[in-house]
């Protein structure tokens, strides 16, 4: 059995987050970069129900660990490479 696959708008609509692209670019843009020691769960910007769904996916490899892991790679770039 396959595993589903996850788009980056699908996982802020999971987070209770705007789901539209110009939304999902002004969360990262606002919030990167994230200091390179910082777990993408602990960032202080999400909810405690955000962070342990975070924490959750990445630590359980489930189905949304790969687009979670887009979304730390999106907000670890610098301001200036997202321009």
């Amino acid at each position: 059995m396959q595993s589903p696959v996850h788009s980056l708008p699908s996982l802020f609509k999971q987070l209770g987050l705007p789901d539209d692209p110009i939304s999902i670019e002004r969360f990262v843009a606002v919030h990167s970069p994230l200091k390179p020691e910082l777990h993408l769960a602990d960032a202080f910007f999400w909810t405690d129900s955000q962070k342990a769904f975070l924490r959750d996916e990445i630590l359980d490899d489930a189905d949304w660990a790969e687009v979670v892991d887009e979304l730390n790679l999106m907000l670890r770039r610098s301001r200036d490479m997202n321009a």
